[in-house]
């Protein structure tokens, strides 16, 4: 899959923008807060509908305006699309082809999207919830049937809160429905915890040894934390043991008003040898553990879609020792389009910039772009 190009009109600091993109290797330089990773993000959004920097999607919008639009045009194989999202007064409008498209879960997977940036170090340190939205997203890009169940699974969880918390102040309510409301629960949990446990297994395949040629420490591994005991992942067994966990918690979840036990209180941690690097690792390391999940997601996303997804890398290079450098280029594949941002290419490996195409941004605006190997500029 190939990003041609993207538009951009009234995102962050872009008023009136368009870029294209080489199949390869592109690299956006340019000073801090000029919008490098502005334009990162807008592709990102594109793909997802949501950003990765903040939650509140009203910052998206350039000061002063109304709206945003995102344009975006694709090319998989010999199959050409253009994607647009647009969002104005609260409200996001997706579309295929200028055709409007009323679900999400019918829009995510027309373009993939890897991203690794500096604020991966705080998926590490930071809450549970931040690691499960983290699952949420990358699976939700391959399966549709992931984001289905997900959003069944928060409006009902929603409404089983709301009648534990009824069924505490009014002992005439109806138990009946509480189980009814419970089974429900329980058949969207069911795939939930399936699709995220084949995941993290899947990561684990590749993890270790990306992590081990970049750092030379073995044994990487992502560890699954759920809060209810599973013997296995089987479809049987999860409902089983959590018909069993929700009968046997129902006064205890009723007397709290909300349900203490499902895929709501996942997490999930990286080991070295069976410690807890968020304890026991450097920040290097914790960093570098991301970066190495992040690229062991690249096979995974080819395997599942067919398509090769597209690499958005913010400012990965900076902080690394030249040697961890060019361990991690190995990995950027010629054959996969890659899009880069730093503030200069002191940090960026020749072999990259070999037949990289490099964009320098100031202002928004493109105020150079060219080859870096043979010093052609076009202006």
């Amino acid at each position: 899959m190939i990003l041609r190009k993207i538009k951009l009109v009234n995102f962050r600091n872009y008023k009136n923008f368009n870029i294209s993109f080489q199949k390869n290797i592109n690299i956006i330089i340019g000073d801090n807060a000029q919008g490098k990773t502005n334009i990162l993000e807008s592709i990102y959004t594109l793909a997802l509908t949501k950003s990765y920097r903040t939650t509140n999607d009203s910052n998206l919008i350039r000061l002063n305006q109304e709206k945003f639009i995102i344009i975006g045009e694709t090319k998989d194989e010999k199959v050409f699309k253009k994607l647009s999202l647009e969002l104005y007064k609260g409200n996001k409008v997706a579309k295929i082809n200028d055709n409007t498209i009323n679900k999400i879960s019918d829009y995510i997977g027309n373009l993939y999207v890897i991203l690794s940036s500096p604020d991966d170090l705080q998926m590490i340190k930071g809450s549970p919830s931040e690691r499960r939205n983290f699952l949420n997203i990358e699976i939700s890009q391959l399966s549709s049937n992931y984001i289905k169940k997900y959003n069944e699974f928060n409006k009902i969880l929603k409404m089983r809160n709301d009648y534990l918390k009824l069924l505490y102040t009014n002992s005439l309510c109806d138990y009946n429905y509480l189980d009814i409301l419970t089974d429900n629960l329980i058949d969207r949990e069911v795939e939930i915890y399936i699709e995220r446990n084949n995941f993290i297994n899947k990561i684990n395949k590749y993890i270790t040894d990306i992590y081990k040629n970049i750092t030379g420490i073995k044994d990487l591994k992502i560890v699954y934390e759920t809060n209810v005991e599973f013997n296995n992942f089987e479809f049987a067994e999860i409902k089983n043991v959590l018909k069993e966990k929700y009968r046997k918690n129902q006064q205890r979840e009723i007397a709290m008003g909300m349900t203490l036990y499902g895929p709501h209180r996942d997490d999930f941690t990286f080991t070295i040898e069976g410690n807890d690097i968020k304890i026991y690792g450097s920040q290097g390391q914790q960093k570098l553990a991301f970066i190495a999940l992040k690229f062991s997601e690249i096979p995974i996303f080819k395997e599942k879609t067919g398509t090769k997804p597209i690499i958005l890398l913010d400012d990965i290079f900076s902080e690394l020792d030249k040697t961890k450098k060019n361990k991690l280029i190995q990995y950027i594949d010629n054959d996969y389009q890659v899009i880069i941002t730093s503030n200069d290419t002191k940090d960026i490996s020749k072999k990259i910039l070999k037949d990289a195409n490099i964009f320098k941004i100031q202002d928004g605006k493109i105020i150079e772009k060219g080859g870096d190997n043979n010093g052609r500029k076009e202006r």
